[in-house]
């Protein structure tokens, strides 16, 4: 057994600057980040031993007691000297064995290991009960020594945290307000380009069926003359060829059907530029969720194109009171990243095999007499989600597309909009190599009942 005789000459074991490790504290840090104290004898040593190491360390906040290399207990500074400053204890305890110190002034220890979390450590610290609460905390490390950490530390370590944390929530609510004053300036942009579309295409659409009767008309009238003509002349048949004028009769009807379509599907793109870019409004509306599907594919249809088939299966399902703007943005994400991930995988397989596919489908989901729920579901065959980051995808500026592309606000602002705005649920479901589904549960509330 080691004696006091034959231990090396002690040596001052801390650094006079311990609270220097704050400055790369993060978040999630550890004990182990820590300026820990390495500070232990053995138990049979005497009282003067520890009251060398406290006078050589003024900051040394305590004494790991060991008994042949194992773990006995540990004695504070503030509880030593608690003892030592009584009647007679000098005396009784200068020269004697520390075991017999420790008997006086045993009491609970808090021990943690030293991967535990920073802000865990300060929980179990101050639910220990008042006269323990400054009591440093013994660290077990993971090759099974032990070290010792000073309360005020720790304490100064969640106070760092505390003002990271802050300064994070400072910048999530920065970029959330960036955010949505940029979707509220684009939802105005949008509002008033679809204003001063809609005006020219409703006057196309209308003056459409004018020229589609003045034609009918002219084409009547031009059937008369031709009935009344006993005889063509050589130049007013030649004319007729040179014209294709069989061509031309069949023909244009075909030509004003394709313009009224056209005309038609713009006034629909102009509606849903209309309904996406209600975000600052202030009331919910009833509408109907397939509708507001279509609405979303439309305005995405440039990016489907004629690669991906979108498969729908829309079930006759209730109208539902929301914000039909914030829902149609929810939409909007998760179409759009059903879309890149499909075009990524594309790109990396290049096979003739593969058909890229986005299916959505809706339906009313079985519930209680007095609530009941709709599911909007969008699915996509694409390269999947790793399970490792699956828990993450709805965090604030949690991305994996390249820089520039995603800011990492996409989803996380579609689940405040279902959960917060609506008092609905989003659920994700995904496996690698098969694909993607997201999930939109909603309540159904009476139309009487939400106004």
């Amino acid at each position: 057994m080691t004696t006091s005789a034959t231990r090396p000459p002690f040596v001052k074991e801390v650094s006079t600057e311990p609270f220097i490790h704050l400055k790369t504290l993060k978040i999630d840090s550890t004990l182990s980040d820590l300026f820990l104290y390495d500070s232990k004898i053995e138990i049979d040593f005497p009282g003067k031993e520890v009251i060398d190491r406290f006078h050589n360390n003024s900051t040394l906040p305590g004494i790991i007691l060991l008994h042949q290399g194992q773990f006995q207990g540990m004695i504070s500074r503030r509880r030593f000297w608690e003892h030592m400053s009584r009647p007679y204890s000098l005396d009784l305890f200068y020269k004697r064995s520390l075991s017999s110190l420790y008997g006086f002034t045993q009491t609970d220890i808090l021990m943690l290991e030293s991967q535990s979390k920073i802000v865990d450590a300060v929980r179990y610290a101050l639910q220990r009960c008042p006269e323990l609460l400054y009591e440093p905390i013994v660290v077990k490390l993971e090759d099974r020594g032990y070290r010792l950490l000073d309360i005020h530390q720790l304490l100064m370590a969640q106070s760092k945290i505390h003002e990271l944390t802050t300064q994070l929530l400072d910048e999530k609510t920065y970029a959330h307000r960036v955010q949505t004053e940029k979707m509220a300036s684009l939802g105005r942009m949008m509002a008033g380009v679809a204003h001063e579309i809609r005006n020219p295409v409703n006057s196309i659409n209308g003056n459409l069926d004018f020229l589609g009767d003045y034609y009918n008309t002219f084409v009547e009238l031009l059937q008369r003359y031709q009935k009344e003509l006993v005889e063509k002349s050589e130049d007013l048949i030649d004319f007729e060829e040179d014209i294709e004028l069989d061509y031309l009769l069949k023909d244009t009807p075909k030509i004003v059907e394709t313009l009224q379509t056209s005309a038609e599907r713009l006034m629909q793109l102009v509606t849903s530029l209309r309904n996406f870019s209600r975000m600052d409004e202030s009331q919910r509306q009833f509408i109907d969720i397939g509708e507001c599907l279509e609405s979303t594919l439309l305005i995405l249809r440039n990016q489907l194109k004629n690669t991906i088939e979108v498969v729908r299966d829309y079930q006759d399902i209730p109208q539902i009171s929301c914000y039909s703007g914030q829902l149609s943005q929810v939409f909007m994400n998760l179409l759009a990243n059903a879309i890149d991930a499909l075009m990524d995988r594309k790109e990396q397989e290049n096979s003739s095999m593969w058909q890229p596919q986005i299916t959505i489908l809706t339906a009313v989901l079985e519930s209680t007499q007095n609530s009941r729920q709709v599911s909007i579901k969008i699915a996509d065959n694409g390269p999947g989600i790793p399970p490792e980051i699956q828990e993450n995808i709805f965090e604030d500026f949690f991305t994996t597309k390249p820089v520039g592309k995603g800011t990492g606000l996409g989803l996380a602002i579609s689940y405040q909009i279902v959960t917060q705005k609506h008092g609905g649920e989003i659920k994700m479901r995904s496996q690698v190599g098969v694909g993607t589904e997201f999930e939109i549960v909603l309540p159904v509330e009476l139309e009487e009942t939400a106004n």
